[in-house]
């Protein structure tokens, strides 16, 4: 059997004048007085394995074909190394070339390659030294958010991505259909639902909360990371159409609860990644953003500070900085006002409450005011918003009269509703946009960088 799972970053980690074999693909060869050099890296870790053989020792036939890209195994001996910048590498006695590649055509060369660029080999982008980094550090954070959750006995579910429900109330879902779109069924000029596959429409799910809800009525505490998907044309560095959101949600608990749940995770979650992806995240502090691992050393170690959606306003309003957007109660947060508050005003992260319920979903819990809603927005230097939340309405009369208000279906919700008449409890949760926490972790500016295959408007390439 190949590849026992000798991963280069253990080899790299074990002490030298020991036997090992090596699997991966060539990132660089040179040749110099008799002796082939050439590094290989099996996307385990952010450093390559450099392989030495001295000239006669690999059959000419097989060593032409080791050029950038091909993938190799390479048997010999563990030594240390004499080279600044590694402590050993790996003298070569057997080689074998499972794959060659063409060092003309291959399109990975040795130079700098812009991200739109790499987006458009996106099959291959993988073995670059940028978006290795990427995909060890979103792994690292899946990790840490899941580990999260199980230290405190919070239940996984699985929501579904088909659904027949608008848990956002925005109308920016994609629809799913088995119908000829070019030959559909029509009743009175409109399309006939009731033969399509579910019998209704049907669309791609915005959120898993909804569901989420339903589980928490009956476990307590409760998360869900998975895809989710909204049909906006926006063709921004920030939108994608296909995104992750991770959204826990707990029974028997107020916002006050569910705030400091917010803070602890976030805290928790990029000090894991801090620790676990330190040589990446090194990387994107050198060659991406220098003021990154300061950023997020503050994060992690801040206490956050706690202010009304009413004091934020009133706090941009004497400012006496000219923004894009105006600022007035009743309008939501923009990106540059949620930065100015957590880089100018208090240095650190900020959790705002209680926003004004005509900016907020129907199922936010309406205060006592009858103005705002027990809604939250995590805000952190740099980007703004990363995490949203609120307490959910548990009364039964007052979340009917929010869908009235919002002129959103009452049938289409009658088990949402059968949650307020059977045991109804107060609850919270909140979301986060898993690919907005990898832009902040790793300092990359366009999200399309920071997903495996990024889909939005016009593009769905692999």
């Amino acid at each position: 059997m190949i590849n026992s799972g000798h991963y280069i970053k253990d080899i790299l980690t074990g002490a030298p004048d020991r036997a090992v074999e090596a699997f991966g693909w060539v990132k660089t060869r040179r040749d110099s007085k008799g002796v082939h050099f050439f590094q290989i890296n099996d996307g385990s870790c952010f450093a390559d394995l450099q392989v030495v053989t001295d000239a006669g020792r690999i059959a000419d036939d097989v060593l032409k074909h080791v050029t950038t890209g091909a993938s190799v195994r390479v048997a010999g001996q563990l030594v240390a190394s004499p080279a600044a910048g590694q402590a050993v590498e790996l003298q070569a006695r057997e080689i074998d070339v499972f794959g060659s590649a063409d060092p003309v055509s291959y399109p990975l060369q040795k130079k700098g390659h812009t991200m739109e660029f790499l987006r458009d080999i996106a099959h291959l982008r993988t073995r670059s030294n940028t978006f290795g980094s990427v995909f060890r550090v979103r792994n690292s954070l899946a990790r840490a958010i899941h580990r999260f959750f199980q230290e405190r006995g919070f239940l996984y579910v699985h929501t579904p991505v088909i659904t027949t429900s608008d848990a956002e109330g925005a109308g920016a879902m994609f629809g799913v259909t088995t119908l000829d779109i070019e030959r559909a069924p029509l009743v009175d000029g409109k399309v006939d639902y009731t033969r399509d596959f579910f019998g209704k429409p049907a669309y791609l799910t915005v959120s898993g909360q909804l569901e989420a809800e339903i589980f928490a009525h009956g476990f307590t505490n409760v998360y869900t990371f998975g895809p989710t998907f909204r049909a906006e044309n926006s063709n921004t560095p920030r939108h994608l159409a296909e995104f992750w959101m991770v959204e826990p949600e707990m029974a028997f608990c107020d916002l006050d609860s569910d705030r400091a749940l917010a803070e602890a995770f976030l805290k928790q979650v990029i000090g894991d990644v801090l620790s676990d992806s330190a040589p990446d995240i090194e990387f994107f502090n050198k060659r991406i953003d220098p003021s990154l691992m300061a950023t997020l050393e503050n994060v992690a170690g801040s206490t956050f500070e706690h202010i009304t959606y009413t004091e934020a306003v009133a706090l941009l309003e004497k400012s006496q900085r000219t923004f894009e957007f105006e600022v007035h109660w009743g309008v939501d947060l923009q990106s540059e006002h949620e930065r100015y508050l957590t880089e100018d005003v208090f240095h650190r992260p900020v959790v705002v409450t209680d926003y004004p319920k005509a900016i907020k979903a129907f199922y936010m819990r309406a205060n006592d005011d009858e103005k705002t809603v027990r809604a939250m927005d995590v805000l952190v230097p740099r980007i703004g918003e990363i995490i949203g939340g609120s307490q959910r309405e548990e009364r039964h009369d007052i979340l009917l009269a929010r869908l009235a208000e919002q002129n959103l279906p009452e049938e289409a919700y009658w088990w949402y509703l059968d949650l307020r008449k059977y045991g109804t409890v107060p609850h919270a949760g909140f979301g986060l946009g898993f690919e907005r926490l990898m832009l902040y972790l790793t300092g990359m500016k366009n999200i399309r960088d920071v997903i495996p295959f990024p889909r939005t408007p016009g593009s769905a390439q692999f």
